[in-house]
This record gives structure tokens, C-alpha cells and sequence, in this order.
């Protein structure tokens, strides 16, 4: 009995370590409602850098982030580049913080925070998030042209909610985007995602 309880636990694990996303695997497709109620298919964005953000307005970790303009910022260094796009992404359950109902709520809510971000997606159910395990809000993946992960984990390099540290960190979006862009990996190409948790 011990022996079989033990062959299936190793099965679980080698399941969910099978499925975890990293860079070097393929992007997994997807198709969500956005801000406008239109639906938005990753795969419609093959050939671009396609830049993932998990979202969640409430989080103390996403408003250092938005409250000082350094997401903004960050966006708008890609917003009039045709090579990239970036879709945010709002995994929270119905009664859970983050949540938005509608595309209307998510629109008001864009303009709310004056988000350069192309798509606000909702993600209802929390199957897109689960799919690529997105763990923290905020939580980063960066997909190349290819359609493979190239980046995935924080925003930056200091796991604070003080926005006196965004002036001293690293900038994880900017640094991988720019190595992409020249062809080569971004270094690192993984790290430890910080934030509040997802609330799925």
C-alpha cells in the first residue's frame, strides 16, 4: 500500500512538474474577452514579442507599480512598437480582490489607472492563469517571435511593495525585451515572481 501511495505521489509530482512553463517551451494558446468584450487569441500575435502581465488593481504590489507610473512607463516604451504588444491579464475569482465582472468594468478600470497596456483580459475561470502556473500579481512571461517563453518571473530585481526601490532595481521587462530583440537570451530568463498571490 505504502509502495503504490508512493507511485502515485511521484506521478502527481512529475504531472505538474511536466506541465510547469519555462523558458525555451512553446507558448500555450489561449482565447479570452478583452476590455472591448472582443476576444483575444494569443496566437493571433505569433511573430510579435508578446509580453504577459497578471493583473489585479488591489494587490500593494501591483500599485507600487502603477501609483508611481513605472508600469506605465514601461509600457509605453513598447506601445508604438509594431514588434511588440502586451496583454494584461486578470486571473481573480468572482468575490475575490481583483475581480472585474465586465469588459466595461475592465475599461473604466483602465482608465482609472491610465494603463498604456494594449488588452485588459479577463480571465475568469483562472484556466489561463493556471496554465502557465502565474503565481503573484504581478507576474511577467515575455514570448518571442517564435511563439517560445522567453522570460518568465518579476517585474524587477527588488521583491518589495515600496516604490523607493523601483529606482534602484532592474528593470526584468526592458533588460529581456531588449536581448530578445537582438536575438539573444535574456539573462536571467527566470526568476522568483514577487507580489500578492493570484486570487484563483
Amino acid at each position: 500500500m505504502f509502495l503504490k501511495l508512493a507511485l502515485i505521489n511521484s506521478l502527481i509530482f512529475f504531472s505538474l512538474s511536466v506541465q510547469a512553463l519555462n523558458p525555451g517551451n512553446d507558448a500555450i494558446d489561449f482565447s479570452l474577452q478583452n476590455q472591448n468584450g472582443e476576444t483575444v487569441k494569443l496566437s493571433d500575435f505569433k511573430g510579435k514579442i508578446i509580453i504577459l502581465e497578471w493583473f489585479n488593481h488591489g494587490c500593494p504590489y501591483v500599485k507600487k507599480h502603477y501609483n508611481s507610473g513605472n508600469m506605465q512607463a514601461t509600457q509605453r516604451i513598447y506601445q508604438e512598437n509594431t514588434e511588440v504588444v502586451w496583454l494584461s491579464i486578470i486571473s481573480s475569482a468572482k468575490g475575490k480582490q481583483g475581480f472585474m465582472a465586465t469588459p466595461k468594468d475592465a475599461k473604466n478600470k483602465m482608465k482609472e489607472v491610465a494603463m498604456a497596456s494594449d488588452f485588459l483580459l479577463l480571465d475568469h475561470t483562472g484556466e489561463v492563469g493556471q496554465k502557465y502556473s502565474a503565481k503573484t500579481t504581478p507576474h511577467i512571461y515575455i514570448i518571442g517571435a517564435d511563439f517560445k517563453l522567453k522570460y518568465q518571473g518579476a517585474i524587477d530585481s527588488i521583491p518589495s511593495a515600496s516604490e523607493a526601490d523601483i529606482s534602484k532595481a532592474t528593470n526584468y521587462i526592458t533588460s529581456s525585451v531588449s536581448k530578445i530583440m537582438l536575438k539573444q537570451v535574456p539573462n536571467p530568463s527566470k526568476t522568483k515572481a514577487y507580489g500578492c498571490s493570484v486570487k484563483y
